[in-house]
């Protein structure tokens, strides 16, 4: 069973960041590469409609996690491992990411 979020530019749905089995998948949704006032949330992720993997959380995502004294706060806030990437994007990317990128974790 994986763990999955809701990618969203400006507040607009752009795709799914899903961890299934140790990788990690982002694809864009369907109305998002339709759209063509909408860019590419990064160049890494050009708009295509097929899905990117990857063996390690997407260097594009990492970057928007705290680092230094706020990371650690948000760690010991929420008791995630600082190693845990992926659960820290969950938790903290909601509203605390400098840009238009957040991303709201799905539970199911």
């Amino acid at each position: 069973m994986g763990r999955s979020a809701m990618v969203f530019y400006n507040q607009v749905l752009a795709g799914f960041l899903r961890e299934l089995d140790g990788e990690f998948h982002f694809h864009y949704t369907e109305a998002y590469l339709a759209d063509p006032s909408l860019p590419a949330i990064a160049l890494a992720f050009p708009k295509v409609g097929r899905t990117f993997n990857s063996k390690v959380l997407f260097p594009f995502f990492c970057g928007l996690l705290s680092e230094g004294a706020n990371m650690q706060l948000q760690c010991q806030l929420f008791k995630i491992d600082e190693e845990d990437f992926f659960t820290r994007l969950l938790k903290t990317a909601t509203s605390e990411t400098i840009g238009a990128i957040t991303v709201r974790e799905i539970v199911e």
